[in-house]
């Protein structure tokens, strides 16, 4: 009886800490509905990224994108445009819902790139991605609306 009791507190003991070890920083800050995500790479490309990853100086130029869903369709706009490695892509949600992906099958051969986002799901809110990518042409969707067309180009300059 005292192990069937002990096995009984292990679980739920565990239950409990799996319950309360949420993601960290799931909620926007206080006041704000910014999130934010540093290119710290894929599961895909984190091991080869970590050789080559270097310290990026940032140029405090911030590229925005706005991800829309409207009588037009699911977009990104612009969906084609050109960074330089220090800059900030900001992903600013208009309408719908929507999330970023960089995704590895798409871009072959690059490293580091950023995971996934969440869903973007409150007008104005934004996701921040610092480009720390190597010099190349990206690809990016909208996982939701892919199939619909919601994709994207960005090419990061030296």
């Amino acid at each position: 009886m005292k192990n069937v009791r002990t096995l009984v507190g292990l679980v739920a003991a565990s239950v409990f800490v799996l319950a309360c070890g949420g993601k960290e920083n799931s909620s926007p800050a206080a006041g704000g509905s910014e999130t934010q995500v540093t290119a710290a790479g894929s599961a895909a490309g984190s091991a080869a990224g970590a050789a080559s990853a270097e310290t990026v100086t940032p140029t405090g130029k911030t590229v925005v994108v706005e991800l829309h869903s409207d009588e037009q369709g699911n977009y990104f706009k612009p969906n084609k445009f050109e960074v330089h490695r220090g800059d900030v892509i900001r992903f600013m949600l208009k309408s719908g819902v929507h999330n970023v992906h960089f995704l590895p099958d798409s871009n072959p051969g690059k490293v580091n790139l950023p995971p996934a986002s969440d869903m973007l799901q409150l007008p104005d809110q934004t996701l921040d991605i610092p480009v720390n990518l190597a010099a190349g042409r990206y690809y990016f969707q909208c996982d939701p609306h892919a199939a619909l067309g919601m994709i994207g180009h960005v090419e990061v300059e030296r």
